[in-house]
């Protein structure tokens, strides 16, 4: 872990938030249509900012890792490696949540958006700034 590029991981955990932010924005009367709990949804509380950076942090820290781990070299490696986890995390589990919990197929589709640019992001620019 002593490898890690903490600036890397910092920035990432930024960009992420940001790029989150801005998607979630755009699909507000959308969410808002899908789910009481967006529709209801007012100012986000600071705590939330704070568990969100919290997670986009671990997220940064664990992608960061794992392109050490595995020599991942170059934006392509990182790109790769972001659609996979995409694939293999988030899509099967928001898959699941559709289909077991009756969540909104519509409302998988966007988290599962904003999880596909997260990692990107997140990959893109730990991979690439190390």
């Amino acid at each position: 872990m002593s490898d890690l590029n903490v600036l890397a991981i910092l920035v990432a955990t930024g960009v992420a938030f940001v790029v989150s932010g801005a998607w979630y924005a755009g699909f507000g009367n959308q969410l808002a249509g899908l789910s009481a709990v967006y529709a209801e949804a007012g100012r986000m509380p600071a705590w939330t900012i704070v568990a969100e950076l919290g997670r986009n942090l671990v997220i940064a820290t664990v992608l960061a890792w794992l392109m050490e781990q595995i020599g991942s070299d170059g934006w392509t490696d990182a790109v790769v490696l972001g659609f996979v986890i995409w694939v293999g995390f988030p899509v099967t589990i928001l898959s699941g949540s559709a289909i077991h919990e009756k969540v909104p197929w519509q409302l998988a589709a966007i988290h599962a958006g904003d999880w596909l640019l997260k990692l990107l992001a997140i990959a893109l620019i730990v991979g690439l700034w190390r």
